[in-house]
Protein backbone atom coordinates (compact mmCIF):
# COMPACT_ATOMS: atom_id res chain seq x y z
CA UNK A 1 0.00 0.00 0.00
CA UNK A 2 1.13 3.51 -0.80
CA UNK A 3 0.08 6.61 1.13
CA UNK A 4 0.21 10.20 -0.09
CA UNK A 5 -0.87 13.53 1.41
CA UNK A 6 -2.23 16.82 0.20
CA UNK A 7 -2.93 19.98 2.22
CA UNK A 8 -5.76 22.34 1.24
CA UNK A 9 -7.29 25.50 2.66
CA UNK A 10 -10.96 25.43 3.66
CA UNK A 11 -12.43 28.94 3.72
CA UNK A 12 -15.72 29.56 5.51
CA UNK A 13 -18.54 31.46 3.87
CA UNK A 14 -18.43 33.86 6.83
CA UNK A 15 -16.45 33.91 10.08
CA UNK A 16 -17.86 31.62 12.77
CA UNK A 17 -17.71 33.15 16.22
CA UNK A 18 -18.04 30.99 19.33
CA UNK A 19 -17.43 31.88 22.97
CA UNK A 20 -13.69 31.25 22.88
CA UNK A 21 -12.67 32.16 19.32
CA UNK A 22 -13.59 33.24 15.79
CA UNK A 23 -12.64 31.16 12.76
CA UNK A 24 -12.70 32.14 9.10
CA UNK A 25 -10.70 29.24 7.62
CA UNK A 26 -8.82 26.09 8.54
CA UNK A 27 -6.46 23.73 6.75
CA UNK A 28 -7.21 20.12 5.91
CA UNK A 29 -4.73 17.34 5.26
CA UNK A 30 -6.04 14.68 2.90
CA UNK A 31 -4.62 11.18 3.20
CA UNK A 32 -4.90 8.87 0.19
CA UNK A 33 -4.06 5.18 0.43
CA UNK A 34 -3.62 3.23 -2.82
CA UNK A 35 -3.74 -0.54 -3.20
CA UNK A 36 -4.19 -2.58 -6.37
CA UNK A 37 -5.41 0.41 -8.35
CA UNK A 38 -8.04 1.53 -5.85
CA UNK A 39 -7.85 4.61 -3.63
CA UNK A 40 -9.17 5.34 -0.16
CA UNK A 41 -9.37 8.87 1.22
CA UNK A 42 -9.50 10.43 4.66
CA UNK A 43 -9.25 13.94 6.06
CA UNK A 44 -7.76 15.51 9.19
CA UNK A 45 -8.30 19.20 9.89
CA UNK A 46 -6.18 21.58 11.90
CA UNK A 47 -7.38 22.62 15.34
CA UNK A 48 -6.00 25.26 17.66
CA UNK A 49 -8.07 23.80 20.50
CA UNK A 50 -6.50 20.35 20.08
CA UNK A 51 -3.04 21.72 19.22
CA UNK A 52 -2.89 20.33 15.68
CA UNK A 53 -1.36 22.32 12.82
CA UNK A 54 -0.62 21.15 9.28
CA UNK A 55 3.01 20.24 10.00
CA UNK A 56 2.03 18.13 12.98
CA UNK A 57 -0.78 16.39 11.12
CA UNK A 58 1.43 15.71 8.11
CA UNK A 59 4.27 14.34 10.23
CA UNK A 60 1.99 12.07 12.25
CA UNK A 61 0.11 10.78 9.22
CA UNK A 62 3.40 10.01 7.46
CA UNK A 63 4.61 8.08 10.52
CA UNK A 64 1.73 5.59 10.34
CA UNK A 65 3.41 2.47 8.94
CA UNK A 66 1.03 1.00 6.38
CA UNK A 67 3.77 -0.71 4.38
CA UNK A 68 3.96 -3.71 6.70
CA UNK A 69 0.42 -4.81 5.82
CA UNK A 70 -0.41 -6.90 2.79
CA UNK A 71 -3.82 -5.32 2.35
CA UNK A 72 -6.06 -2.59 3.81
CA UNK A 73 -8.23 -5.13 5.62
CA UNK A 74 -5.26 -6.20 7.72
CA UNK A 75 -4.29 -2.61 8.39
CA UNK A 76 -7.85 -1.75 9.45
CA UNK A 77 -7.93 -4.70 11.85
CA UNK A 78 -4.62 -3.59 13.36
CA UNK A 79 -5.91 -0.03 13.70
CA UNK A 80 -8.98 -1.23 15.60
CA UNK A 81 -6.72 -3.25 17.91
CA UNK A 82 -4.57 -0.20 18.62
CA UNK A 83 -1.56 -1.69 16.83
CA UNK A 84 -1.25 0.74 13.92
CA UNK A 85 -1.66 4.39 14.91
CA UNK A 86 -0.22 3.89 18.40
CA UNK A 87 -0.25 7.06 20.47
CA UNK A 88 -1.33 9.30 17.60
CA UNK A 89 -3.93 11.98 18.39
CA UNK A 90 -7.52 10.84 17.75
CA UNK A 91 -7.83 13.10 14.69
CA UNK A 92 -4.95 11.26 13.00
CA UNK A 93 -6.35 7.84 13.89
CA UNK A 94 -9.76 8.89 12.55
CA UNK A 95 -8.30 10.07 9.23
CA UNK A 96 -6.31 6.86 8.72
CA UNK A 97 -9.36 4.76 9.60
CA UNK A 98 -11.53 6.75 7.17
CA UNK A 99 -9.10 6.17 4.30
CA UNK A 100 -8.89 2.46 5.11
CA UNK A 101 -12.67 2.11 5.41
CA UNK A 102 -13.08 3.89 2.08
CA UNK A 103 -10.59 1.54 0.45
CA UNK A 104 -11.95 -1.63 2.10
CA UNK A 105 -15.46 -0.66 1.04
CA UNK A 106 -14.39 -0.13 -2.54
CA UNK A 107 -12.61 -3.48 -2.59
CA UNK A 108 -15.76 -5.15 -1.27
CA UNK A 109 -18.09 -3.10 -3.51
CA UNK A 110 -19.90 -2.11 -0.32
CA UNK A 111 -20.73 1.25 1.29
CA UNK A 112 -19.22 1.84 4.72
CA UNK A 113 -22.55 1.71 6.54
CA UNK A 114 -23.07 -1.82 5.23
CA UNK A 115 -19.61 -2.82 6.45
CA UNK A 116 -20.75 -1.56 9.85
CA UNK A 117 -23.92 -3.67 9.84
CA UNK A 118 -26.58 -1.24 8.61
CA UNK A 119 -28.66 -2.42 5.67
CA UNK A 120 -30.08 0.96 4.65
CA UNK A 121 -28.13 4.14 3.96
CA UNK A 122 -28.52 6.45 7.00
CA UNK A 123 -30.40 9.73 6.59
CA UNK A 124 -30.55 12.30 9.38
CA UNK A 125 -31.79 15.82 9.97
CA UNK A 126 -28.66 17.77 10.76
CA UNK A 127 -28.42 20.83 12.95
CA UNK A 128 -27.12 23.94 11.23
CA UNK A 129 -25.03 26.31 13.32
CA UNK A 130 -25.64 30.03 13.72
CA UNK A 131 -22.62 31.62 15.37
CA UNK A 132 -22.53 34.50 17.81
CA UNK A 133 -23.73 37.45 15.74
CA UNK A 134 -26.06 40.44 15.76
CA UNK A 135 -29.77 39.64 16.25
CA UNK A 136 -30.77 40.91 12.81
CA UNK A 137 -28.24 38.64 11.13
CA UNK A 138 -29.25 35.68 13.32
CA UNK A 139 -32.92 36.17 12.43
CA UNK A 140 -32.16 36.39 8.72
CA UNK A 141 -30.06 33.22 8.88
CA UNK A 142 -32.81 31.38 10.77
CA UNK A 143 -35.43 32.37 8.17
CA UNK A 144 -33.13 31.28 5.36
CA UNK A 145 -32.41 27.92 6.98
CA UNK A 146 -36.06 27.22 7.76
CA UNK A 147 -36.99 28.02 4.17
CA UNK A 148 -34.29 25.63 2.92
CA UNK A 149 -35.73 22.78 4.99
CA UNK A 150 -33.61 22.74 8.14
CA UNK A 151 -35.52 21.33 11.11
CA UNK A 152 -32.74 21.78 13.68
CA UNK A 153 -30.78 24.97 14.37
CA UNK A 154 -27.83 25.15 16.76
CA UNK A 155 -27.23 28.55 18.34
CA UNK A 156 -23.79 29.47 19.62
CA UNK A 157 -23.76 31.30 22.95
CA UNK A 158 -21.37 32.47 25.66
CA UNK A 159 -21.07 36.23 25.12
CA UNK A 160 -19.86 38.40 28.01
CA UNK A 161 -23.43 39.62 28.50
CA UNK A 162 -25.75 36.59 28.72
CA UNK A 163 -28.68 38.78 27.72
CA UNK A 164 -27.15 38.84 24.24
CA UNK A 165 -27.55 35.06 24.10
CA UNK A 166 -31.16 35.24 25.27
CA UNK A 167 -31.97 37.85 22.62
CA UNK A 168 -30.30 35.80 19.87
CA UNK A 169 -32.34 32.75 20.81
CA UNK A 170 -35.52 34.84 20.97
CA UNK A 171 -35.16 36.29 17.47
CA UNK A 172 -34.20 32.89 16.03
CA UNK A 173 -37.24 31.32 17.65
CA UNK A 174 -39.47 34.05 16.18
CA UNK A 175 -37.89 33.67 12.72
CA UNK A 176 -38.06 29.86 12.69
CA UNK A 177 -40.94 28.95 15.02
CA UNK A 178 -41.07 25.27 14.04
CA UNK A 179 -37.33 24.59 14.26
CA UNK A 180 -35.83 22.51 17.02
CA UNK A 181 -33.23 24.65 18.80
CA UNK A 182 -29.99 23.49 20.39
CA UNK A 183 -27.73 25.86 22.33
CA UNK A 184 -23.95 25.66 22.65
CA UNK A 185 -22.02 28.03 24.96
CA UNK A 186 -18.80 26.00 24.52
CA UNK A 187 -18.19 25.94 28.26
CA UNK A 188 -18.57 29.69 28.80
CA UNK A 189 -20.99 29.77 31.74
CA UNK A 190 -20.52 29.46 35.47
CA UNK A 191 -22.88 27.15 37.35
CA UNK A 192 -24.72 30.22 38.70
CA UNK A 193 -25.18 31.62 35.19
CA UNK A 194 -26.41 28.25 33.92
CA UNK A 195 -28.93 28.00 36.76
CA UNK A 196 -30.25 31.45 35.90
CA UNK A 197 -30.30 31.02 32.12
CA UNK A 198 -31.51 27.48 31.54
CA UNK A 199 -35.11 28.05 32.73
CA UNK A 200 -35.40 31.10 30.50
CA UNK A 201 -34.04 29.14 27.53
CA UNK A 202 -36.48 26.33 28.25
CA UNK A 203 -39.29 28.87 28.11
CA UNK A 204 -38.03 29.92 24.66
CA UNK A 205 -38.30 26.35 23.44
CA UNK A 206 -34.64 25.34 23.42
CA UNK A 207 -34.47 21.55 23.22
CA UNK A 208 -31.04 20.91 24.78
CA UNK A 209 -27.81 22.67 25.75
CA UNK A 210 -24.27 21.51 24.97
CA UNK A 211 -21.40 21.92 27.43
CA UNK A 212 -22.71 24.91 29.36
CA UNK A 213 -19.84 24.76 31.87
CA UNK A 214 -16.07 24.86 31.41
CA UNK A 215 -14.67 21.36 30.82
CA UNK A 216 -12.63 19.61 33.46
CA UNK A 217 -15.22 19.11 36.19
CA UNK A 218 -17.62 16.37 35.09
CA UNK A 219 -19.07 16.10 38.60
CA UNK A 220 -20.28 19.69 38.45
CA UNK A 221 -21.63 19.15 34.94
CA UNK A 222 -23.48 16.05 36.10
CA UNK A 223 -24.95 17.92 39.06
CA UNK A 224 -26.16 20.68 36.73
CA UNK A 225 -27.73 18.11 34.42
CA UNK A 226 -29.63 16.60 37.35
CA UNK A 227 -31.33 19.90 38.19
CA UNK A 228 -31.54 21.40 34.69
CA UNK A 229 -34.94 21.97 33.05
CA UNK A 230 -33.21 21.20 29.72
CA UNK A 231 -31.25 18.14 28.64
CA UNK A 232 -27.51 18.74 29.08
CA UNK A 233 -25.11 17.29 26.48
CA UNK A 234 -21.42 16.94 27.30
CA UNK A 235 -19.01 17.91 24.52
CA UNK A 236 -15.58 19.13 25.59
CA UNK A 237 -15.92 16.94 28.69
CA UNK A 238 -16.67 13.86 26.56
CA UNK A 239 -13.56 13.13 24.52
CA UNK A 240 -12.68 9.50 25.13
CA UNK A 241 -14.40 6.22 25.90
CA UNK A 242 -13.42 6.62 29.54
CA UNK A 243 -15.01 10.09 29.61
CA UNK A 244 -18.24 8.71 28.19
CA UNK A 245 -18.30 5.91 30.75
CA UNK A 246 -17.84 8.42 33.58
CA UNK A 247 -20.68 10.57 32.26
CA UNK A 248 -23.10 7.78 31.32
CA UNK A 249 -26.31 8.20 33.28
CA UNK A 250 -25.19 11.58 34.65
CA UNK A 251 -25.82 13.78 31.61
CA UNK A 252 -28.53 13.53 28.99
CA UNK A 253 -26.19 13.21 26.02
CA UNK A 254 -22.58 13.05 24.87
CA UNK A 255 -21.40 14.73 21.69
CA UNK A 256 -19.17 12.28 19.86
CA UNK A 257 -16.90 13.73 17.18
CA UNK A 258 -14.79 11.26 15.24
CA UNK A 259 -11.79 13.60 15.24
CA UNK A 260 -12.14 13.85 19.01
CA UNK A 261 -12.62 10.18 19.93
CA UNK A 262 -10.52 8.47 17.24
CA UNK A 263 -12.88 7.47 14.45
CA UNK A 264 -15.85 5.30 13.56
CA UNK A 265 -15.05 2.28 15.68
CA UNK A 266 -14.18 4.42 18.69
CA UNK A 267 -17.57 6.13 18.29
CA UNK A 268 -19.30 2.75 18.12
CA UNK A 269 -17.59 1.70 21.35
CA UNK A 270 -18.84 4.88 23.02
CA UNK A 271 -22.37 4.26 21.72
CA UNK A 272 -22.27 0.75 23.15
CA UNK A 273 -20.93 2.01 26.50
CA UNK A 274 -23.75 4.52 27.03
CA UNK A 275 -26.58 2.35 25.69
CA UNK A 276 -29.32 1.91 28.26
CA UNK A 277 -27.78 4.46 30.66
CA UNK A 278 -30.20 7.28 29.90
CA UNK A 279 -27.44 9.18 28.12
CA UNK A 280 -28.11 9.60 24.39
CA UNK A 281 -25.67 9.87 21.52
CA UNK A 282 -25.07 13.08 19.62
CA UNK A 283 -22.86 12.99 16.54
CA UNK A 284 -20.94 16.20 16.01
CA UNK A 285 -18.12 17.43 13.84
CA UNK A 286 -15.42 19.99 13.31
CA UNK A 287 -15.64 22.37 10.37
CA UNK A 288 -14.39 20.15 7.55
CA UNK A 289 -15.17 19.08 4.01
CA UNK A 290 -17.63 16.41 2.92
CA UNK A 291 -14.69 13.98 3.00
CA UNK A 292 -14.17 14.70 6.69
CA UNK A 293 -17.90 14.47 7.49
CA UNK A 294 -18.72 11.32 5.50
CA UNK A 295 -17.59 8.68 8.04
CA UNK A 296 -19.91 10.13 10.70
CA UNK A 297 -22.82 10.31 8.25
CA UNK A 298 -22.55 6.53 7.86
CA UNK A 299 -23.35 6.37 11.61
CA UNK A 300 -26.01 9.07 11.65
CA UNK A 301 -28.99 6.77 12.18
CA UNK A 302 -27.58 5.73 15.56
CA UNK A 303 -27.74 9.22 17.10
CA UNK A 304 -30.53 11.13 18.82
CA UNK A 305 -29.00 14.40 17.63
CA UNK A 306 -26.94 14.90 14.46
CA UNK A 307 -24.81 18.02 14.16
CA UNK A 308 -23.05 17.25 10.90
CA UNK A 309 -22.96 20.61 9.15
CA UNK A 310 -19.22 21.37 9.03
CA UNK A 311 -19.12 21.11 5.25
CA UNK A 312 -22.11 23.45 4.94
CA UNK A 313 -20.13 26.29 6.52
CA UNK A 314 -17.57 26.31 3.71
CA UNK A 315 -17.43 28.82 0.87
CA UNK A 316 -16.48 25.89 -1.40
CA UNK A 317 -16.72 22.25 -0.40
CA UNK A 318 -14.07 20.37 -2.40
CA UNK A 319 -15.95 17.04 -2.07
CA UNK A 320 -19.51 15.91 -2.74
CA UNK A 321 -21.62 12.94 -1.70
CA UNK A 322 -23.48 13.51 1.60
CA UNK A 323 -25.86 16.37 0.76
CA UNK A 324 -27.07 18.57 3.59
CA UNK A 325 -28.18 21.75 1.84
CA UNK A 326 -31.83 20.80 2.46
CA UNK A 327 -31.24 20.06 6.14
CA UNK A 328 -30.64 16.32 5.75
CA UNK A 329 -27.34 14.46 5.40
CA UNK A 330 -27.43 11.14 3.58
CA UNK A 331 -24.92 8.34 3.34
CA UNK A 332 -24.34 7.08 -0.16
CA UNK A 333 -24.89 3.54 -1.42
CA UNK A 334 -21.71 3.87 -3.48
CA UNK A 335 -18.76 1.71 -2.38
CA UNK A 336 -16.65 3.05 0.47
CA UNK A 337 -17.44 6.48 1.86
CA UNK A 338 -19.34 7.34 -1.32
CA UNK A 339 -17.71 10.73 -1.84
CA UNK A 340 -15.99 12.27 -4.84
CA UNK A 341 -13.90 15.36 -5.45
CA UNK A 342 -16.02 18.25 -6.69
CA UNK A 343 -15.29 20.15 -9.85
CA UNK A 344 -12.91 23.03 -9.23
Amino acid sequence: MKATQRTVRLDLTEPLRISRSTMSARDAVWLTIEHDGLYGHGEAVTSVYYGLDTDTLGRLLAAVDLHRFADPEGALEALRAGELAGDCPPAVTAAVEAALLDLVGKRAASPVHRLLGAAAAPVAATARTIGICAPLHAAAEARRLAAAGFEVIKVKAGTPDPEDDIERVRVIRDAAPRARLLLDPNGAWTPAQADALLPRLADLGVEAVEQPLAPGDPDTLGALAERSPLPVIADEDAVSLDDARRLAGRVHGVNVKLAKCGGVHAALRIAEAIEGSGTALMLGCLTASTLGLAPAVHLADRARWADLDGHLLLAHDPWTGIGGADGFVRASDLPGLGVEEAAA
